[in-house]
């Protein structure tokens, strides 16, 4: 199919027809409405937890509850409940983890949900929530990883989640995710985001947008090799957790949007084989008419257009302007050098993917000549972009 050449218009139409607007079998089903969560507060015995269960529980059914109705367009928010404190039956170095994703041992990641969700199993019943947190009463030098999403991430996602109580035979509705107390909103929507989304054709919805590779190197970037900052830097917390750890974390591109099923069809425009004038309003708004415009070149691969402002979550962007992704839905982990989602970078001199928008005042054109699609600023009207698209022509 990669072979396919757009002198067959009819043909590209037809499958895009039958592979609906968003690609309907990776859009997540569970990801709007109620989210109503379990948070298990789990501390170990040889640590003393700096933050009260009241400043965490502003964090979780507060500021991120305000987020995510932001990014979602109040199309899902969160309820639920927060336990008293469970003490651990080991300290904390019986669970200790990397702070490489390729080195965690699993069997850590595992026996600390087990003894988690052991402490747990008399008070309460699973079965109301949709997904949990172990949050722990410790910080990540403490513990080794701010968060980690222990299902569907670092158990597997080839099937439902390997992991029951052991005196009740209770099963974890939907995910969990682990995170130290000082994980920082972007953090705790990152992995909750992995849960939200799910898993379809044994592989996640919405995956990490970093590069796992280099994820396992050391550097200079917060301690870290800049694996944050080769796909989607700073423009999505599934990329980045945030911009400014003092700030919240920055809102969603429009392709985790989609695969939220946070945009509703009408607010996409598709061009195929075509060339359109398109007035494109900011993706933090929810009443935009024009979100996202999608050029698709074959079954799989795509452009993905959008407009990000310092509005809303968006405030907390690098900068602002267009934003022109090329998708790969064939690609589902970053890994290898691989992503399912890229960004056009419109000025590459500007480091870490901060240059990324195309504006009029900068770089205002793209064009890529082999796949025949281009993307033109024509002008700006206060929050709106007026741009002209061709695919294909």
């Amino acid at each position: 199919m990669k072979k396919y050449s757009l002198q067959f218009p009819i043909l590209l139409i037809l499958i895009l027809w039958f592979a609906g607007p968003a690609f309907a079998w990776i859009v997540s089903e569970k990801a709007t409405g109620r989210q109503n969560i379990l948070v298990i507060m789990a501390k170990f015995p040889d640590v003393n937890p700096s933050l009260s269960i009241e400043r965490l529980r502003e964090k979780y059914f507060g500021k991120l509850n305000r987020y995510l109705k932001a990014v979602s367009h109040g199309k899902t928010w969160i309820e639920g409940k927060m336990t008293d404190w469970y003490t651990l039956p080991h300290e904390v170095g019986h669970y200790r983890l990397s702070s490489h994703n390729l080195a965690v041992d699993k069997q850590r990641v595992h026996r600390l949900i087990q003894d988690a969700i052991n402490l747990a199993d008399q008070d309460e019943d699973f079965a109301q929530y949709s997904m949990l947190f172990v949050s722990l009463g410790a910080k990540r030098q403490d513990y080794g990883m701010m968060g980690l999403c222990g299902y569907p991430g670092m158990l597997g996602w080839q099937s439902q989640i390997p992991v029951r109580t052991t005196a009740k035979g209770q099963r974890i509705p939907g995910g969990v995710a682990i995170y130290c107390e000082n994980a920082h909103v972007g953090v705790v929507f990152h992995d909750m985001a992995h849960i939200m989304g799910g898993v379809k054709g044994s592989r996640r919805v919405l995956p990490c947008l970093y590069d796992h590779d280099l994820q396992a190197q050391k550097g200079s970037f917060r301690n870290q090799y800049q694996f944050y900052l080769v796909n989607v830097g700073f423009f999505d917390p599934m990329s980045c957790h945030f911009y400014k750890p003092n700030q919240g974390p920055p809102g969603v591109c429009a392709w985790t949007k989609l695969r939220l099923n946070w945009i509703a069809s009408e607010k996409i425009v598709e061009i195929v084989h075509e060339k359109k004038k398109l007035l494109i309003g900011p993706l933090s708004k929810g009443e935009s008419k024009v979100q996202a415009v999608r050029l698709p070149i074959d079954a799989t691969t795509y452009y993905l257009v959008e407009n990000r402002q310092h509005l809303g979550p968006d405030r907390n962007l690098p900068s602002d302007g267009i934003l022109i992704y090329y998708c790969d839905d064939e690609i589902a982990e970053c890994r290898h050098g691989k992503s399912p989602i890229k960004l056009v970078d419109a000025d590459p001199s500007v480091p870490e993917l901060k240059g990324a928008p195309f504006t009029l005042t900068g770089r205002s054109t793209y064009r890529d000549e082999k796949r025949r699609v281009s993307v033109r600023l024509l002008a700006r009207k206060g929050e709106y972009y007026e741009i002209y698209v061709s695919n294909g022509r």
